[in-house]
C-alpha cells in the first residue's frame, strides 16, 4: 500500500530550521511572556495587583517581566542545545534582548513626542531609571543563570522519532492558491482573532478609553481559549502543509500561531479610526506605539505556544511511522 504524503517526507521533518538562535531566543521570549500573562491575571484575579491604578498595573508587568526572565533563558538554550546549537552565550544575549530593544525604540520615541508637547504622561526621570536598574540587576542576571541552569543541566537530546537524512528532499511549488503560505496565514490568524473579539473591545475601550476593567476571571479565561485555539489551527494548518510534502514547519508554526498578533494591530487601527475619538501625533504616537508592544507580545508568546503544540504532535505522529 501507498503511504500517505506526510510520512514520505519523514527524513526530512526534523531537519532544524534556519537562524536557528533566533528562533530558539524567540521561542524563549515567548515563553516568558507567556508566563507572565498567566502569572499577571492570576495577581489581579486575586487581587494582589490593585485594578483601580493604571500605573500599578504597568508596573506589575514591569516586575513580572523580570522575574520571569528565567523561563526565557531555561528554554531558549534547551532548545538550542538541542537543535546542536555551540554558540549558547550569543542564543542568551540575543533572548534578553529581543523584546526588549524593540519596546526601548518605541519608548524613546513616544516619550520624546509626550515631552515636546509638555504632557505629563511623560515618564520622569526616576521611573526610567527604576526599570534601567531592573532590567540590568535583575532581568539580565534571572536571564543569565536560567541559561547557564539549561546548558549544565537540561538534556541535549532532541530525541527525535526518524532519522534525518542527508540530502533535502525537494518541495512540489506548484500548489492551489488555497494551500499556499499566504492564504494559510490568513486562516491562521483570522480564527483565533474570531474567538476574541467581542473582548478585545471592551480590552481597548479600558486601556484607551475612560474604563476601569474589572473582568480579569473572564480575561483569564478568554486568554486560555486564545492559547488553545490558536495552537489546535496551528496544528491542523500544519497536517495540511506536510501533506504537501513540505517539511520546512519550524518557523511556519510560529508565524502561524503569531498571525493573531497582527490581526490585533490591524483592528487596532479599525478602533483608532472609529471607535477611539482620538487625533493628533501625540495621541497617536501613544495609540499605535504602545499597541504595536502589545501586538509583538501577543506574536511572540501565540507563536510560541503554536510551534510547541506543533512539535509534541510532530513527534507523535511519526513516532508511530515505521521505516526501514
Amino acid at each position: 500500500d501507498a503511504l500517505p504524503i506526510w510520512k514520505l517526507i519523514h527524513g526530512d521533518v526534523f531537519r532544524f530550521p534556519h537562524h536557528t538562535t533566533l528562533f530558539c531566543a524567540a521561542v524563549g521570549t515567548g515563553n516568558q511572556l507567556l508566563c507572565l500573562t498567566f502569572c499577571h491575571l492570576a495577581l489581579a484575579l486575586a487581587g494582589v495587583i490593585s485594578t483601580n491604578r493604571r500605573g500599578s498595573i504597568l508596573a506589575g508587568v514591569v516586575v513580572l517581566y523580570c522575574l520571569t526572565s528565567f523561563v526565557g533563558g531555561y528554554s531558549a538554550v534547551r532548545l538550542y542545545r538541542q537543535m546542536n546549537g555551540k554558540l549558547w552565550v550569543r542564543c542568551i544575549m540575543l533572548q534578553t534582548l529581543l523584546f526588549p530593544v524593540p519596546v526601548l525604540g518605541i519608548f524613546i520615541w513616544v516619550n520624546s513626542v509626550a515631552l515636546f508637547h509638555g504632557s505629563t504622561s511623560a515618564l520622569p526621570l526616576t521611573a526610567i531609571l527604576s526599570v534601567i536598574a531592573l532590567f540590568a540587576f535583575l532581568c539580565m542576571p534571572l536571564t543569565v543563570l536560567g541559561g547557564i541552569l539549561a546548558k549544565n543541566y537540561a538534556s541535549p537530546d532532541f530525541n527525535s522519532p526518524t532519522r534525518t537524512t542527508k540530502v533535502s528532499r525537494e518541495i512540489p511549488t506548484e500548489i492551489p492558491w488555497y494551500r499556499g503560505r499566504y492564504f494559510q496565514l490568513l486562516i491562521a490568524g483570522f480564527l483565533p482573532f474570531s474567538a476574541i473579539y467581542i473582548e478585545l473591545h471592551y480590552i481597548f475601550a479600558s486601556m484607551w478609553g475612560h474604563q476601569i476593567y474589572t473582568l480579569f476571571g473572564i480575561l483569564l479565561l478568554a486568554f486560555i481559549l486564545l492559547v488553545i485555539v490558536t495552537s489546535f489551527i496551528t496544528v491542523a494548518l500544519l497536517y495540511f502543509q506536510l501533506a504537501r510534502e513540505d517539511h520546512r514547519w519550524w518557523w511556519a508554526s510560529y508565524m502561524n500561531g503569531g498571525m493573531t498578533g497582527i490581526f490585533i494591530y490591524v483592528y487596532s487601527f479599525y478602533y483608532y479610526y472609529h471607535r477611539s475619538g482620538m487625533s493628533g501625533l501625540l495621541q497617536g504616537s501613544f495609540y499605535f506605539g504602545y499597541m504595536s508592544i502589545v501586538s509583538m507580545a501577543f506574536f511572540l508568546m501565540l507563536g510560541s505556544a503554536a510551534f510547541q503544540f506543533s512539535l509534541v504532535f510532530i513527534k507523535y505522529i511519526y513516532s508511530r511511522v515505521k521505516c526501514d
